[in-house]
């Protein structure tokens, strides 16, 4: 995570898992005792939004960005200025945590000037247990759909294939296959395969790309 460049945007599809990553991700940095700033650019879909676990992330030292109006009740489509901090302040680690299709992706236009190449990474989380994004062409599909909206470049791709709290062994292992293939493709490197912590010990230990415990920030224990 410490080599990755000082802005990482995250991308995917939604259900995805990508709010999920970037909470994870902020909270690892964190904890690694770095200056870590998250913005939560989704502007199009009102659930599981990083956002919402402002709280939690922020005792733990997180800044947090978000609507320009903070009321559990009101829902704005717009972002804050503040996302101008850690983009110009480079103290700080920062996550773009962005809406999950080409619309959300529009978001990014505004910031395009701050992601000159080599100084940011652009992640793709890949759930193959998505219906859009289970075949390669597909996955090819958005991607390239993103890239051109967004103005920016994936540079790595993220394995998180789940079911949620039911995802298996199994799941991990087609999503991984899957991402090797879009590797293959395109030439872009899977970097993390994001997985429960409690399934890790029975994943192979010679899986290609960085295994990331992950904990669901994003949903409740009464949640399945």
């Amino acid at each position: 995570m410490l080599n990755d460049k000082r802005i990482r945007i995250i991308i995917g599809h939604y259900g995805s898992g990508k709010s999920e990553f970037s909470v994870n991700y902020a909270v690892k940095l964190a904890q690694l005792g770095r200056k870590v700033a998250l913005a939560d650019l989704d502007i199009v879909n009102m659930y599981f939004r990083s956002r919402e676990k402002a709280l939690e992330m922020e005792g733990v030292g997180i800044k947090v960005i978000g609507s320009q109006i903070n009321a559990p009740a009101i829902e704005v489509p717009s972002i804050s200025a503040e996302v101008y901090t850690p983009l110009q302040d480079e103290s700080y680690d920062l996550i773009l945590d962005v809406g999950g299709d080409q619309v959300g992706a529009r978001a990014l236009g505004r910031y395009v000037d701050y992601f000159q190449e080599g100084n940011y990474d652009m992640f793709f989380v890949l759930n193959a247990n998505r219906p859009e994004t289970q075949t390669v062409e597909k996955v090819l599909e958005y991607m390239i759909k993103i890239q051109d909206v967004s103005r920016a470049k994936i540079t790595g791709i993220v394995n998180n294939t789940h079911l949620l709290k039911s995802t298996t062994r199994d799941d991990v292992l087609r999503g991984q296959k899957l991402a090797l293939e879009v590797q293959e493709k395109t030439g872009i490197k899977l970097r993390y395969i994001s997985v429960l912590e409690d399934i890790i010990p029975s994943l192979p230990k010679d899986l290609e790309g960085e295994i990331f415990p992950i904990k669901l920030f994003m949903r409740d224990e009464w949640m399945l």
